[in-house]
């Protein structure tokens, strides 16, 4: 029973599979655009923040610097609104809570990358796997259909093959955008945590001063 429901299945042929492949890549492109959205969004002028950043912090302008940030909506102001929080709390307080909010941005801003990631990996195995069955499903015709001019046979078998190869032309072309889309987004998350570090950095070595007297 489960050799019949297994030769069964091997016998759909690989139309099944390019359905799914063209749904994941449907699925693929909506994340990209809202993957490109949401960091466009957040982008900043780190060069200028710092700056600007710097200057209220030795002023000793708390309120200032809230204000700065809360222009922006990126990872580097949510973790410097977390520190400023904190100030009064002391430094390793004001420390602890940039840490802390710096993995949680770490999270929000790799979301739905790890669907284009393993979709990258993985859709040429997928079409790879519709390619086999379209070949299985191919020399099942030719067992079964009955031919009555020579060299129909060889006829039948190509046309299934070529078929069947459709399916791993159709993964690769579903992966080979995710994973260009994957390095270029892991590379924008590497540059805001860089950026915060950076920004974290104007705020730590101001923190002693900034304390309340």
């Amino acid at each position: 029973m489960l050799e019949q429901a297994i030769v069964a299945f091997a016998q759909q042929g690989a139309a099944w599979v390019l359905w799914l492949l063209v749904a994941l890549s449907v699925a693929s492109v909506a994340v990209m655009i809202e993957r490109a959205l949401f960091y466009a969004r957040r982008g900043i002028d780190v060069t200028q923040l710092t700056q600007e950043l710097g200057r209220l912090l030795d002023q000793s302008d708390l309120e200032g610097a809230k204000k700065l940030l809360a222009g922006h909506d990126g990872m580097e102001s949510a973790v410097l609104k977390a520190g400023l929080d904190g100030v009064s709390r002391g430094s390793r307080a004001a420390t602890d809570l940039m840490e802390a909010e710096l993995v949680r941005q770490k999270a929000r801003f790799d979301a739905w990358l790890i669907f284009l990631g393993t979709l990258g990996n993985n859709a040429p195995f997928i079409g790879l796997f519709g390619t086999v069955l379209g070949i299985i499903k191919a020399f099942k015709d030719l067992a079964v259909t009955e031919m009555g001019k020579s060299g129909s046979s060889a006829q039948v078998v190509m046309g299934g093959i070529s078929e069947a190869l459709v399916a791993t032309a159709v993964g690769l072309a579903v992966a080979l955008p995710a994973v260009i889309a994957f390095n270029y987004f892991k590379t924008r998350v590497k540059r805001a945590v860089s950026n915060t570090e950076t920004l974290t950095r104007t705020l730590s070595a101001r923190l002693d001063a900034l304390q309340p007297k």
